[in-house]
């Protein structure tokens, strides 16, 4: 489990997002639940294919939302990998509210496991080189905060969350005002308090913002020539590596280890959050079936 990166996520958070996946789904009322007799009932959650597990807090709140006296055990942690075939957990509550809460809790599981185990794949691919994989905003509407958390659970580390908790110049900004060290004066002027993070497109931009001083540089789209360049000149006298350097564009899974070879600290993937492949999960009434 990736418990130093994981921290609970936002009761309040996991709360709007399960009251709105509610209403979209029910409604006015489950009208085949409606059939059931409202009986006393279990359940088992079965895990279908490999992964990462993570959105346990949505997918309980789901449930609990509809029956607050359900009873889950779960047989597995946030951010543990799982095999396909695995028994993760087992229900015991009203046999009508755990089929209407079935479809959003698995939709929350599914994509939250989706995104943890991906960011496993990644963080996995540069274990000892030192270098960080960063999740972007590139996130599904509604769903930054559960993401991200997922990001977390599968070893990944956040940038900033949205537009107001860092200044992230880019290239439109610096052409605003004129130059890099223009920009990051007026950032600093503004905002004091907050990370600065400045983007960069030539090795000159990088020098400059070196100079000016920042939270970290974006190193944004550059070939692997200019990339160990910008690397020995950050790391280098006279900045000695005081501010990271991170790498975006152009990343997947097949060059990740090169590029964090190199010796940048972090890697920003978009790819975390925006291609979610939802993890098969499958809630069935009935007590889970025997092991053989």
């Amino acid at each position: 489990m990736n418990s130093a990166h994981c921290a609970p996520p936002p009761a309040d958070v996991v709360a709007a997002n399960v009251a709105a996946a509610l209403a979209e789904d029910i409604g006015p009322g489950d009208a085949t639940a409606a059939l059931l007799d409202d009986a006393a009932d279990s359940a088992y959650l079965l895990c279908k294919e490999d992964c990462v597990v993570a959105g346990r807090p949505w997918f309980d709140a789901c449930h609990r939302a509809l029956d607050p006296d359900v009873r889950i055990d779960w047989r597995c942690e946030e951010g543990e990998r799982i095999a396909k075939g695995t028994v993760i957990a087992t229900l015991a509550g009203r046999n009508r509210a755990l089929v209407s809460a079935e479809r959003a809790s698995l939709n929350f599981l599914q994509t939250l496991s989706g995104t943890a185990t991906i960011t496993a794949r990644y963080v996995d691919a540069v274990r000892g080189t030192g270098a960080a994989i960063l999740d972007t905003r590139k996130t599904l509407p509604g769903l930054r905060v559960a993401q991200k958390y997922a990001v977390r659970a599968g070893g990944g580390m956040n940038h900033r969350l949205a537009l107001y908790d860092a200044v992230m110049l880019k290239e439109n900004h610096i052409r605003a005002f004129g130059s890099v060290a223009a920009a990051i004066a007026r950032a600093r002027a503004l905002h004091p308090a907050l990370p600065l993070i400045v983007e960069v497109e030539t090795l000159d931009e990088l020098r400059e913002a070196l100079a000016t001083g920042c939270t970290r540089v974006l190193i944004d789209d550059f070939d692997a020539d200019a990339r160990r360049e910008a690397v020995r000149i950050a790391k280098g006298a006279p900045y000695h590596g005081r501010i990271p350097l991170e790498v975006s564009g152009g990343v997947d899974l097949a060059g990740l280890r090169a590029i964090a070879g190199d010796g940048v600290d972090c890697i920003s993937v978009g790819a975390l959050t925006k291609h979610v492949h939802a993890v098969d999960f499958s809630l069935k009434l009935g007590p889970p079936p025997r092991a053989d």
